[in-house]
């Protein structure tokens, strides 16, 4: 689940991350009005998730109630344009009015996931307010990291390296690691896997503020925090987004596509190489669906029905790895989904493996369905009946 700015800033501030002074505001008198409350030099910010939004002109400034109603129906009346994050442009529904600063120097601070030493890592850049990719080409040794050991938790002797590593201006250094500190708390404390302030603003007052805010939550971490459901609908979600978070899946677990098979798969990584074998065998793709972790009967029914009351599938290819999860109670899930749904039937063909595989690919066999021993024979198999 990504964060609008706005929903970000909400949590850095309860973090202790300073912000800058603001009101979201969903229509244009909403603004003028908050404006006319607090006369001052404003931005207006158009909330959505893509990037780009001051090349597509939804950013702009006010400094009257009239200015601030102008530019904010400006903003509002029409979508973002498309581009490489989103093809299909995104409606803008709200914006953000916020105080401007008066920037002296700019740096990036993040935290996420290191998959290699799996420990969360901190990066800190001198160059702010530019992708952290073009960063890494162009001025790679600016880039500073430390993994942060989480039995120790952060420390803030860690943001002092961090500020000296990076060479960041001496104005940062002072102010960095209790900012560091808040990102590391908020990363855990709301289950994040990206936090990312860019650009980290110095002001010429000498303050260190968070002028944008990037906040991604991890979907099975959501429960933990129940008015995110209401942040949830906040969220500009197209119609395959719409049908996962119906399905009790992630945001982003499902895509649909024009083919006639049919994939499952737990874990992201495992769902992309399931299409994969299917391309390679010469078929046509109809959906990517990761279940996740938990691929227990209910979960599995609603995906079932997810795929075959929304998509061409002729037949239905699932791939799980038994980890955590046991092979046994996969199987046992598949049955109870296959034996409760009212959704119309189509030909299943299942790859189980790990923990309890052998007893789990018993279970379906004596259900009569159709195992396989491999994700190739699987997609070939599939691809098969889907022809059929």
């Amino acid at each position: 689940m990504n964060l609008m700015e706005f929903q970000g800033k909400e949590l850095f501030a309860r973090v202790g991350i300073p912000v800058p002074r603001s009101q979201h505001c969903h229509t244009p008198d909403e603004a003028a009005s908050f404006v006319a409350k607090n006369p001052g030099k404003w931005v207006v910010k158009a909330q959505v998730l893509m990037g780009g939004r001051g090349k597509a002109g939804k950013i702009k400034f006010a400094t009257t109630a009239d200015e601030a109603r102008a530019v904010t129906a400006e903003i509002m009346a029409t979508p973002m344009p498309p581009n490489r994050q989103n093809p299909n442009g995104e409606p803008i529904h709200s914006v953000l009015v916020e105080e401007c600063l008066e920037i002296d120097k700019e740096a990036y601070c993040a935290i996420t996931i290191d998959r290699t030493s799996k420990k969360p890592v901190v990066m800190v850049s001198r160059f702010g307010g530019m992708d952290i990719e073009e960063v890494s080409e162009k001025h790679p040794e600016s880039i500073a990291k430390k993994a942060i050991d989480t039995a120790a938790g952060f420390w803030p002797f860690a943001g002092r390296e961090l500020a000296f590593a990076s060479e960041l201006d001496a104005g940062f250094r002072k102010q960095l690691p209790a900012i560091v500190g808040g990102i590391y708390d908020l990363f855990f404390r709301y289950g994040a896997k990206l936090v990312e302030i860019n650009p980290l603003a110095l002001t010429k007052d000498g303050r260190v503020i968070a002028s944008d805010a990037k906040v991604e939550l991890d979907d099975d971490g959501l429960y933990k925090n129940k008015e995110f459901a209401e942040w949830q609908k906040a969220l500009p979600l197209d119609e395959d987004e719409s049908l996962a978070t119906a399905s009790g899946l992630g945001i982003r677990n499902f895509r649909r596509f024009p083919g006639t098979v049919g994939t499952m798969a737990n874990g992201a990584g495992l769902a992309m190489a399931t299409m994969d074998a299917v391309k390679n065998a010469n078929g046509e793709i109809a959906n990517f669906l990761d279940v996740g972790g938990g691929a227990n009967a209910e979960r599995v029914r609603k995906c079932y029905e997810l795929v075959v009351n929304h998509t061409n599938a002729k037949v239905f290819f699932v791939n799980i790895f038994g980890g955590i999860t046991r092979g046994d109670e996969v199987a046992k899930g598949i049955v109870e989904a296959l034996n409760t749904t009212t959704s119309r039937k189509i030909p299943l063909v299942i790859r189980l493996t790990g923990t309890n595989e052998e007893e789990g690919r018993r279970i379906l066999t004596q259900a009569g369905m159709t195992t396989v021993a491999t994700m190739d024979e699987g997609a070939a198999r599939a691809v098969e009946l889907a022809k059929a």
